[in-house]
């Protein structure tokens, strides 16, 4: 992680795609939303097979590569079991239904392949701050989200659609939930850049943190008792991992490299139910 630097992500997954050549060449790579097309020229000139969509195709601008019309919070016009890789930047955060589009990723992907996502950071210690003092994305920066400032784009002469702002930021424990009940798991997370309010929130706070998160893991691990030990402890340390790693409570973005575990139709049977049969007589 770095100090000081560009905050441009685009520039950060610029070199990430750089270090990914051997494993992206001659794979088919869904690049959603593409914007103006600077991941997917990046992805075209590694020797990927690049496929960009996006919501305003107008806006793509590389030669050689034709962006089709996709509406993230709508079926994707791509087969199942088609992808090896999709980049998703900056996207989720503008949709209400997030798991509809993680679903829709997990049924376009091919077993075990790879999502590759990028998102403001909800779970830095400044959004957390931000959020107790105005709901805000940016306390004194910004209002809360409202109708005058969240909606970005909307345009009847050239998308019946409207295109929402930062309304549904998201945090990594939310992120982390939201793609396993879609079918997969964090694969890696990626740090970018130290966020300097969070840094020095970080200072101060990190000690209650840190207890509060420990004492909530141990008082979770003696619950569920028809849970096994070993698979609580797989979970509940998990989610203790992420809420005390000073990298996600100090970085701008989130940037996670998830793989497809499971299969839409196997989730029934992978997860326990905390409500077995809602008290009904069969």
């Amino acid at each position: 992680m770095k100090l000081f630097g560009t905050k441009d992500i685009k520039i950060f997954i610029e070199k990430l795609l750089l270090t990914k050549r051997n494993e992206l060449a001659d794979k088919l790579v869904i690049d959603i939303p593409a914007g103006s097309g600077y991941s997917a020229k990046i992805l075209k000139d590694i020797g990927a097979n690049v496929k960009p969509y996006d919501m305003l195709p107008d806006f793509f601008k590389v030669e050689d590569l034709e962006c089709e019309y996709a509406d993230l919070s709508k079926t994707l016009p791509i087969e199942s079991g088609m992808a090896d890789f999709i980049l998703c930047q900056e996207g989720i955060e503008h949709l209400s239904d997030q798991i509809f589009m993680l679903k829709e990723f997990n049924r376009i992907l091919k077993k075990n392949g790879k999502l590759l996502l990028t998102t403001p950071n909800n779970s830095k210690l400044r959004s957390k701050l931000s959020y107790f003092l105005s709901e805000s994305e940016y306390f004194q920066k910004m209002m809360p989200p409202n109708e005058l400032d969240s909606i970005w784009f909307s345009n009847e002469k050239i998308s019946n659609e409207i295109y929402y702002g930062h309304i549904f930021l998201i945090g990594i424990q939310k992120l982390r939930i939201v793609s396993r009940i879609s079918g997969f798991k964090i694969r890696k997370i990626y740090h970018f850049r130290i966020n300097h309010t969070s840094l020095f929130l970080f200072l101060l706070c990190y000690p209650f943190i840190l207890a509060v998160n420990i004492l909530g893991y141990l008082k979770a691990m003696k619950n569920k008792n028809d849970v096994p030990n070993n698979v609580k402890k797989k979970v509940y340390s998990e989610l203790l991992k992420l809420s005390i790693d000073p990298r996600i409570l100090l970085d701008g973005h989130l940037i996670v490299e998830f793989e497809k575990e499971n299969e839409l139709n196997e989730l029934g049977s992978v997860f326990y139910s905390k409500y077995k049969d809602f008290n009904v007589e069969t």
